[in-house]
């Protein structure tokens, strides 16, 4: 059993090169002919925040409880940007991936498994890009990181696995049907309003707040300000909740894609 599991990461090693070169292309066809390049993934998220908070920071700062920062509200604001930015960049590579990669799928013999991975290593690259870029921010605030800090990398993970686990499964419909490709954005305008980013929570009517039990992406969320902005450990069994969703997505994905997987080149 023992070497047939060695065999088996060998042979998925065999394939990093190809991975990490199918990465680079992708991120070098979406920024194609770009001066900035990597930098265009940080502009849309900092802009929403730089406007939001010109706007609502006064207005919005005591609202949120009681946090030993003066830029309580741009931290919050920044922290559920980021987990949003995370999932819906996720989702996005994972809904394109079939259609973006369909000479590729047509042409080259290889293991398909691989798009799942390539998909995740171009959100991820995108994703620390914005972190780090985050993280800058915090330090010029004077938000200094603590303990709870580690929880960062695991949910960053998490957000990016769930946003892609969804992505997979619409990307794999997408080939069939394009209408999912413009319908998605759409559904998302209104998740990022459905989802406490710009506003909090106790903002709202106390009969409106049993609402957020059923949006995960609001999980995700206040997991990341909670950590980033309250310094505290999020709720660990929202977050279990968030990866057993996705483990049901990335099955339900991969059961579609066995089932499909011989018309995907006649369709693309």
């Amino acid at each position: 059993m023992t070497d047939r599991l060695f065999a088996v990461a060998r042979y998925w090693w065999s394939y990093r090169y190809f991975v990490r070169s199918a990465i680079r292309n992708d991120l070098k066809a979406r920024y194609a002919r770009s001066k900035l390049g990597l930098l265009w993934a940080l502009v849309q998220p900092l802009a929403m925040v730089l406007i939001y908070t010109l706007i609502l920071s006064h207005l919005m700062a005591a609202k949120l409880p009681a946090t030993s920062t003066v830029y309580a509200y741009p931290i919050y604001l920044m922290s559920g940007m980021l987990a949003w930015t995370l999932f819906s960049e996720s989702l996005a590579r994972g809904l394109g991936i079939f259609v973006e990669q369909g000479e590729l799928i047509k042409k080259v013999a290889f293991p398909r498994a691989l798009l799942p991975i390539i998909a995740f290593g171009s959100a991820s690259i995108n994703g620390l890009a914005l972190l780090s870029m985050m993280l800058v921010v915090f330090l010029f605030l004077g938000h200094w990181p603590t303990l709870h800090s580690l929880w960062v990398p695991a949910m960053f993970v998490l957000t990016v696995w769930f946003g892609l686990s969804i992505g997979l499964l619409l990307g794999l419909m997408n080939v069939f049907f394009r209408d999912i490709n413009q319908a998605v954005p759409v559904i998302l305008q209104f998740l990022f309003w459905l989802t406490p980013i710009v506003y909090a929570v106790p903002m709202l009517p106390v009969e409106y707040h049993g609402y957020f039990d059923w949006n995960p992406v609001a999980k995700l969320t206040a997991a990341f300000q909670e950590v980033i902005l309250y310094q505290g450990n999020p709720a660990e069994w929202h977050l279990l909740m968030i990866a057993g969703i996705a483990l049901l997505f990335t099955a339900l994905s991969a059961g579609l894609y066995l089932r499909v997987r011989h018309e995907l080149a006649d369709h693309l």
